[in-house]
């Protein structure tokens, strides 16, 4: 059966070149870097060289970049690592945190915790394409403000923040808050030079840009202060103890520099064939809406409500024709409860419950998006025939 993968945003297949240096790795360079003698030394180099390669792209020093297990494990450094270095100040448990409404798990789910530890969290909202409120957050941003965090690029809608303006906006407003994005989805098109972004932190996740899974980074800025979250043998600088993964850290920084090579030229055309699936998608089908700004959006990123159609039936009948799509984040496929990112649009339940992400990604093909639009209408069209939902629009 045909296979047509369009769930790029949940993880992509790790590159050739990619899996070639990491197997070279494991064969050759199979010490712990933190071993005194010269096979763990040659491990030690390894990771320096990967580090160094790192921060030559982000334009920041080396040491300012902390490997961790994840982009998950990334954010919940930068949030819980920042925040608790003030648990004891009276007034971080004042303000604390601000964050927005359409945050990864990743990020929202730490600070949750961190409200039940007795800090002030705020969510600020974005507006129907889900840029978020800039008004809001300014006046928000008060002399207690310990962190800011804003994803650079949605998971779901794709949305683009203006992360530069952000950053400048917050520094003007209190130039001790730091400010952390979580630029998974935005590594492979977006520019990830710190200095130009204005950032403190920075998550990375090698498994969004054909690197492997298992692997990521934190870019903190030098003089940030941030405490471990794992303990043990205190590697990377303390911060992130466990031996580390040097060939998953060779993947990841070799998966860097292929995705900054050729991003321009690779989100041009990713552009073309989104634009032509979405235009194609509202013509053909109706009851359809595109979650999200369509000038400020990855290139790779399709997000469609379908109404009176449940996201969840239409993602298993695109399966049984070989056709991979989501519903939303891959982290959260286990929960069925409706996208928080589309109702934070100020968008209806139904619109919700109706979503799908297609992420487009280096293999696909406009044969392939043209195999999914000859099917696609017919299943639209069978489930609504059975369902009992009918939307006004």
């Amino acid at each position: 059966m045909k296979q047509i993968y369009l769930d790029y945003a949940s993880t992509t297949l790790i590159d050739k070149t990619v899996a070639k240096a990491m197997t070279v790795c494991q064969a050759k360079i199979y010490g712990n870097p933190g071993s005194l003698h010269q096979v763990g030394q040659l491990a030690k180099k390894e990771i320096l060289k990967a580090r160094t390669k790192i921060a030559k792209i982000l334009n920041c020093k080396p040491e300012e970049i902390i490997f961790t297990g994840s982009g998950t494990e990334s954010d919940n450094l930068a949030i819980l690592g920042v925040m608790r270095t003030n648990r004891l100040s009276p007034a971080c448990r004042q303000a604390g945190m601000i964050t927005t409404d359409i945050e990864h798990h990743a990020i929202l789910n730490p600070a949750e915790q961190l409200g039940k530890e007795g800090y002030k969290i705020l969510k600020i909202g974005v507006n129907k394409d889900g840029f978020v409120d800039l008004e809001e957050l300014k006046k928000n941003i008060s002399s207690e403000t310990v962190l800011v965090s804003i994803i650079y690029a949605n998971n779901e809608i794709g949305t683009i923040q203006p992360i530069k303006e952000i950053a400048k906006m917050i520094k003007e407003k209190n130039p001790k808050t730091l400010f952390h994005t979580d630029a998974c989805q935005a590594t492979g098109y977006l520019d990830l030079n710190v200095q130009n972004l204005g950032v403190d932190l920075m998550t990375i996740n090698a498994g969004k840009i054909y690197g492997p899974k298992g692997v990521g980074l934190l870019y903190v800025k030098a003089g940030t202060k941030i405490e471990p979250i794992i303990f043990g043998g205190g590697q990377e600088r303390g911060l992130r103890s466990g031996t580390e993964n040097v060939a998953g850290i060779i993947g990841l920084a070799t998966a860097l520099e292929l995705v900054q090579k050729n991003h321009k030229k690779e989100s041009l055309r990713e552009i073309k064939l989104r634009d032509y699936f979405i235009k194609q998608i509202l013509q053909k089908i109706p009851k359809t809406v595109l979650n999200g700004s369509l000038e400020n959006r990855l290139p790779n990123n399709i997000n469609i409500s379908f109404l009176d159609v449940e996201g969840e039936a239409m993602l298993l009948w695109l399966d049984k024709y070989g056709i991979c799509v989501s519903t939303g984040s891959a982290c959260d496929s286990l929960n069925l409860d409706p996208s928080h990112v589309i109702l934070a649009l100020g968008k209806p339940y139904e619109y919700a419950n109706g979503a799908l992400r297609f992420t487009l990604g280096r293999s696909t093909t406009k044969k392939d998006l043209d195999y999914v639009l000859k099917v696609l209408p017919k299943i639209v069209a069978d489930l609504r025939k059975i369902s009992p939902v009918r939307v006004k629009i």
